[in-house]
């Protein structure tokens, strides 16, 4: 028999029990559904067994270990249902980039089109599926045996990234005799996955997953400007021969790498110019607003646009908006009492306005300098006057959002949102999350300019996170421009600096588990030595050897 204390509970189960046995005891009708537990620290699927006594707690489809699970398991049941029903006509599905509130997929293979009735033959042998319940079983088997069916399976990608991983045992899932390879974990069986859905979308379909909160499926809110910014850059990818992980590492251990980094330098760099170009013809803009989400490498972006803009014949000057904090003691604070700095009230709207309008009405203006050590703005004698070429490059979390520059024509602002749209992807049916690209590229530059640890930034990430659903991505799509600062080599330049950062982190700290899965994304990659990295890389931003002050 084993004891597990389950809250302030203390029960008996015999060993063997699965962890999903033990659910049903617990789980209410009129509850979010219970899909994955810890036990001992260690997040579990249901279908393992009690081997031993510990602690139990439940994770559910709220819970971000628990949306993953969901998510990977509507994935898993959509490419059953394909395989089952076009399979032998050759058509197969890739599973690309986030959008909105789903995932974009495409058909390859066979001639089968996207349609409305595709889609709903498609949708209709998922609920199939759903309705049947059937178990989904997790293969534990060597590498070497995992490479030789995916090779047999004509799965190409998987099979290049795991003849480049080092460790010995990979885990399969298996539903109804279709196998695949899942980064992470899944739901014990088909009859968990009941709300999906299926729309048409640009040149395939978007997966549509339940709402995190409420665990409807909602209408589907396309980012058009996002979604395309990042499908260029997938795009871009593929004619490189670099479209996954396993192709990257083939690159690096071939020798080609140096080449798939000078063009995509190059491609950057030209990308850059062409904005200034468009800025530059754009008519009288003389403030250029450039918000992002946290490690979007905003501040090498600007130095980069201001000097192609400079060669233009234009005069930027940098304006960060942290210089318009209020005082620290006038700061709101959020709900536990904190100070608030992500919030617009955090600034001084209307003094920021008033500067603005002067110069824009071609006054002097003495601009602040906020002192972050005693929390006051300063006043040290930075006068601005703008001429017929200089222009204000303004950047900020608030850059997009009117309410911050309700004063400007907006005829004077020229907005840019930019991202890590990460356009690498595992393989075909995983695709890489953009937020992990920046969490790694935030970790490594916490440590390297802050002294923090792998531990407080992650324990700090869903803070920032949150701060950026409510206060950036509403305005991304307002945009004038999207850059994507994502490079496709950057993760395998990153892993030689996160890994001991994430080593680091104790095994009982809450983080860990997190760290954990962290770690496994760059157990993926070969290490790239960053010695051939241009100073002038946005890479550097993060790593550190940048030519500008970052």
């Amino acid at each position: 028999m084993s004891k597990i204390k389950i809250g302030d509970e203390e029960v008996v189960y015999e060993i063997g029990t699965t962890f999903e046995e033990i659910v049903k005891d617990y789980q209410k009708d009129d509850e979010q559904q219970i899909v994955l537990v810890y036990f001992n620290g260690r997040l579990r699927e249901l279908n393992k067994k009690v081997k031993e006594d510990g602690t139990l707690s439940f994770v559910t489809v709220t819970e971000k270990p628990g949306i993953k699970a969901y998510r990977r398991s509507v994935c898993l049941l959509m490419q059953k249902a394909i395989h089952d029903l076009y399979g032998k006509k050759g058509v197969r599905v890739r599973v690309l980039q986030t959008t909105g509130n789903g995932q974009y997929c495409e058909l390859t293979g066979g001639d089968l089109a996207v349609t409305g009735e595709v889609l709903k033959e498609i949708k209709e042998q998922m609920e199939r599926l759903s309705q049947a319940d059937l178990p989904i079983h997790k293969e534990n088997r060597s590498t070497v045996d995992a490479v030789r069916l995916f090779h047999d399976l004509g799965m190409t990608d998987k099979e290049k990234l795991f003849g480049y991983r080092r460790s010995s045992r990979v885990n399969i899932y298996e539903l109804d005799g279709y196998r695949d390879y899942f980064y992470g974990y899944m739901l014990p069986s088909t009859g968990y996955v009941k709300q999906f859905d299926l729309v048409c979308y640009s040149h395939g379909f978007v997966l549509l997953y339940p709402d995190a909160k409420t665990g409807i499926v909602k209408a589907f809110q396309p980012s058009d400007k996002l979604f395309e910014t990042q499908r260029a850059s997938c795009l871009w990818g593929e004619k490189m021969g670099v479209k996954n992980i396993g192709e990257l590492n083939e690159a690096i251990a071939t020798g080609r790498i140096q080449d798939v980094m000078l063009m995509q330098e190059a491609q950057m760099e030209a990308q850059i110019g062409d904005l200034a170009d468009i800025i530059a013809h754009a008519g009288n803009k003389k403030f250029i607003m450039i918000a992002g989400p946290s490690s979007s490498g905003k501040t090498t972006f600007s130095h980069r646009l201001s000097i192609h803009l400079s060669a233009l014949g234009m005069k930027p000057h940098p304006i960060p908006l942290d210089d318009y904090y209020l005082d620290r003691d006038k700061t709101p604070r959020d709900e536990n009492g904190n100070y608030d700095f992500e919030c617009l009230e955090a600034l001084d709207v209307e003094l920021f306005n008033r500067d603005m309008s002067a110069l824009l009405a071609g006054e002097r203006v003495e601009l602040p300098i906020f002192n972050f050590k005693t929390g006051k703005r300063e006043y040290r004698g930075k006068y601005m006057r703008l001429g017929p070429d200089d222009v204000l490059v303004i950047e900020g979390i608030h850059g997009l959002n009117d309410r911050l520059s309700y004063s400007l024509p907006q005829e004077s602002k020229f907005k840019i949102y930019i991202s890590a749209l990460t356009q690498l992807a595992i393989d075909e049916h995983n695709a890489l999350p953009t937020t992990d690209g920046r969490l790694l590229r935030r970790i490594v530059r916490d440590a390297r300019t802050r002294n923090t640890t792998a531990q407080d930034t992650i324990a700090m990430w869903d803070s920032v996170r949150r701060g950026e659903e409510k206060y950036i991505f509403p305005f991304q799509e307002a945009a004038d421009y999207i850059f994507n600062s994502a490079l496709i080599y950057e993760l395998a330049v990153l892993k030689t600096y996160a890994e001991p950062l994430l080593f680091n982190i104790p095994k009982d700290a809450p983080e860990y588990v997190e760290a954990k899965r962290l770690l496994k994304i760059l157990d993926y990659f070969l290490a790239i030595p960053s010695e051939n990295i241009h100073h002038n890389s946005l890479v550097r931003e993060f790593i550190g050897g940048s030519c500008f002050n970052v």
